[in-house]
């Protein structure tokens, strides 16, 4: 079976990595897939299985009819079985390349919670006629699925699959070693946050909790690992003015993070807007748990006060004051590591997410 997935690109970031582990995963058990990028290749293309192309559109800017006249010869000349649109950008070129879902069958993935935008009678009208022409709209998460119900858009069409994450890859290990390749002290407290620098993510938020928190705390350290995003000069730049600039570790994108997060202590999440956290799932399968903000999915995958922390982290000093309650009894990051492995391992494996996948291409498709 042949999969033509449609994104604005593989540039690292959270919905991209489960395309690159769906694609993996599926090969497998017979499936081809291929990805159509609108803007640009970006680095995880490389991580791609054999069997896999990937096709640029050349999208640059505002709408783009050339690129949504490109996707349609595509799809004419290598004839997947399955076009699999990821987030509403993608969607709408999918949309059209298909004549709403006519010429193939259009499965529709949502990623991330609506935004205020996106919340807007315009906006509605428009998923609205778009998923008319989906086979299958899903989302990664069960508050996601009862977001779009709750917005009238119908139910039997959408279905939730949860991310997965690779526990034989993610998983616990020495600490110490770790902290040393990152050039980290062994006896640090360290906080840290992965991902891209998106408007949403809250880095500046975390940086001025840990400067309130460290007088406190002065074994405390902060790392950033990521790269790529709209704030990541912002980031950058405000870390470097901190007042505390030599206790914050600057990893930069790592393409390979398990090690970021075996150095960690604690995950901080206080991000306004996700799906389901990638990030959350990968540091909880190598024993580190995490602080997440109220809603965002988190809800899902965390059992706050048991494997996990979720709170209404809307300043700086909340996400401060939270963490100052958390650090003070360390023995509980421990306790609460060794839970979130355990949930990890049970219900948020990368083989049940590939499995899910698997049944609903082979529903879309036609017999």
């Amino acid at each position: 079976m042949k999969i033509l997935h449609v994104v604005n690109s593989l540039d690292p970031g959270g919905m991209e990595n489960g395309v690159v582990n769906l694609a993996r995963g599926l090969e497998a058990r017979g499936f081809v897939s291929h990805v159509a990028c609108l803007e640009r290749r970006g680095a995880f293309s490389a991580r791609l299985p054999a069997s896999s192309q990937v096709f640029l559109l050349g999208k640059s800017g505002g709408f783009s009819p050339g690129a949504a006249w490109r996707l349609g010869r595509l799809i004419s000349r290598i004839k997947p079985d399955v076009i699999h649109s990821h987030n509403l950008g993608p969607l709408i070129y999918s949309g059209l390349a298909t004549l709403g879902g006519r010429r193939r069958p259009l499965v529709q993935g949502e990623h991330s919670q609506l935004t205020k935008e996106e919340f807007l009678p315009r906006r509605l009208r428009q998923r609205r006629w778009l998923y008319r022409g989906c086979h299958t709209i899903h989302t990664v998460s069960t508050a996601m699925r009862e977001e779009l119900i709750q917005c009238g858009f119908p139910a039997p069409k959408i279905v939730a699959i949860a991310n997965g994450v690779d526990t034989t890859r993610f998983t616990p290990s020495d600490r110490l070693t770790s902290r040393q390749s990152f050039s980290v002290p062994a006896d640090s407290l360290c906080i840290g946050i992965v991902g891209r620098f998106g408007p949403f993510k809250q880095h500046i938020q975390l940086i001025e909790a840990f400067e309130q928190i460290v007088p406190n705390f002065p074994h405390a350290r902060l790392l950033i690992a990521g790269g790529g995003g709209s704030q990541e000069a912002a980031v950058i730049e405000r870390a470097r003015q901190s007042a505390f600039r030599p206790l914050i570790h600057l990893l930069g994108y790592q393409s390979d993070p398990v090690a970021c997060y075996q150095a960690l202590d604690l995950l901080a999440i206080p991000s306004v807007n996700e799906g389901l956290s990638n990030a959350a799932l990968e540091a909880m399968a190598c024993g580190v748990p995490a602080l997440a903000r109220s809603g965002c999915g988190h809800e899902q995958i965390i059992n706050h006060g048991e494997d996990g922390w979720i709170a209404p982290l809307e300043t700086a000093e909340d996400l401060a004051r939270k963490l100052t309650e958390i650090l003070s009894e360390p023995v509980r990051l421990v306790d609460f590591g060794r839970n979130a492995r355990k949930k990890v391992i049970s219900k948020f494996s990368l083989e049940s997410m590939i499995t899910a996948y698997e049944h609903l291409y082979r529903a879309a498709a036609p017999r």
